[in-house]
């Protein structure tokens, strides 16, 4: 059994009160790990200290904080043999996925080093052609402040680090909120970077017991030094928070959750694509906000990729008896039954079993549906399984129509060997990111990520993310007393 506790100032603590929460096991309902269950005064209290941190860490020299991001990178290397036990028990994480998680991380801190220079002045109106008299325009961009990041469980290395490594690069201080599921690898992820090298105070991790979230979150929102909130995680949850962080006046970056489609063209490489589509619907057993949901196919060469993504897909089945679990595991029986009721409505309203279906406890093998359609909850409703459901079209225009018939838009992804056909496809979807002959499980920390619609707002990664956790002074300068003109 694992335990987990908060960490304010640099040290672990337990709640004030000593309360815990237990995170059981899925099956056997064994305790695997047991977390500090802090309450509001110990949020607020963690606020307190990231508050205190903030003068100093943000006046601190940019090469500095980057040399330390740079440095938390590298740290997250000693743990991932702990990273990969902790997140099996967990959240029943392979290792494959584990591991990517971590390379991405890297990634993510190495980008966010890369902005810490972005603090200081950023323009200044030249004294030369000025009119006399007129003001000079200096431009100041500052941290702001203390910024509350809460993570999900799912990708819970790389989003968590997500979550911290840019407000932490551009000055600010953090407070982290870690996730009900997965205490213990929050809690790992955020020790790796406190021993990286990061000042007491600047990164502060809070956890809570389920049935306190909404007072925990809602007093950290609410605290008078928390000046950004970042969440990624589901679209009910978010709006929750938007509506909290509203009502307190503080800007919110939201990624929740998303509808991925696939377009496939006729001239696509339909045996590339089918390789390329089964890792965007089933890795991470489909629990990714960029999962693959749909594959919208032209009719011409829809039975020739049913085949192939069969095939595909039973590569990639669990023998749990031979310990073979290329995907992992599903997060609890009530998300199995879920999913079991997603293919059982798409059954009764006309859609075909291509393969998969079957139930191990809490493993769902590969599973495809064929002759999806409107009406049927798989159409509409976020999946967030190992289930993708196929839907045949007439031509490119019915397929931008239907990618784009849903409340989400997070990501999706367009196949086909005539390229600028293939990109104009993927103009017209309505989505944060379109990715050409690649995966919808893709991200990459230069660019910016973030979703339309219901999918969220605001953007992680690139330079706009230093619009996210900043804030713009304009500062104007004049001289007096204006010089008088002297005549020669």
């Amino acid at each position: 059994m694992y335990f987990a506790n908060g960490i304010i100032a640099g040290g672990a603590i337990h709640a004030s009160d000593n309360r815990t929460f237990d995170r059981h096991d899925f099956v056997s309902g064994a305790v695997v790990t047991r977390a500090c269950a802090m309450s509001v005064s110990d949020a607020e209290a963690a606020a307190d200290d990231a508050a205190r941190a903030f003068p100093k860490w943000s006046s601190r020299p940019a090469h500095e904080r980057a040399t330390i991001l740079s440095a938390c990178a590298d740290q997250l290397e000693s743990c991932i043999t702990d990273l990969v036990s902790i997140a099996a028990k967990e959240v029943g994480a392979a290792e494959s996925w584990v591991r990517f998680n971590i390379d991405v991380a890297q990634n993510t801190l190495n980008h966010a080093a890369s902005l810490a220079s972005a603090i200081g002045e950023v323009s200044l109106t030249p004294l030369e052609g000025v009119l006399e008299g007129a003001p000079r325009h200096r431009l100041f961009r500052r941290p702001a402040g203390v910024v509350l990041g809460i993570a999900p469980w799912n990708a819970a290395i790389t989003l968590a680090v997500r979550a911290v490594a840019a407000p932490l690069a551009l000055g600010n201080t953090v407070v982290l909120k870690g996730s009900e599921l997965c205490p213990k690898t929050h809690e790992t992820i955020v020790q790796a970077l406190l021993e990286a090298g990061l000042p007491d105070g600047v990164l502060n991790f809070v956890l809570n017991a389920p049935d306190d979230a909404h007072d925990v979150v809602e007093a950290l929102i609410a605290h008078p030094s928390v000046r950004r909130v970042n969440f990624t995680g589901s679209t009910r949850v978010g709006r929750e928070v938007a509506i909290l962080a509203a009502q307190y006046l503080k800007p919110c970056l939201l990624e929740l959750s998303g509808k991925a489609s696939s377009i496939v063209l006729a001239d696509a490489d339909l045996t590339g694509a089918a390789k390329t589509l089964t890792h965007g619907a089933f890795f991470n057993q489909g629990q990714v906000c960029m999962s693959t949901d749909r594959i919208i196919v032209e009719e011409a060469v829809a039975d020739e990729l049913v085949a192939l993504l069969k095939c595909e897909a039973e590569l990639l089945r669990s023998d749990s008896k031979a310990g073979i679990e290329p995907l992992g595991k599903i997060i609890g029986i009530e998300a199995v039954q879920r999913l079991r009721g997603l293919v059982d409505d798409a059954l009764a309203k006309g859609a075909v079993l291509v393969t998969g279906g079957q139930i191990d406890g809490i493993i769902i093998q590969p599973t495809i549906l064929d002759h999806v359609g409107f009406g049927m909850r798989l159409y509409a409703e976020e999946i967030f399984g190992p289930l993708v459901g196929i839907v045949r079209v007439a031509d490119q225009h019915e397929a931008v129509t239907i990618a784009n018939d849903t409340e989400f838009g997070l990501a999706a992804a367009v196949f086909g060997q005539n390229l600028d056909r293939a990109n104009l496809v993927a103009s017209k979807i309505e989505a944060g990111a379109v990715h050409v002959n690649g995966s919808t499980v893709f991200d990459d920390p230069d660019m910016p990520y973030g979703g339309v619609k219901s999918s969220g707002y605001g953007r992680f990664g690139g330079q706009a993310v230093i619009d996210e956790f900043t804030e713009m002074q304009w500062i104007t300068e004049r001289e007096y007393p204006v010089k008088e003109h002297t005549s020669h």
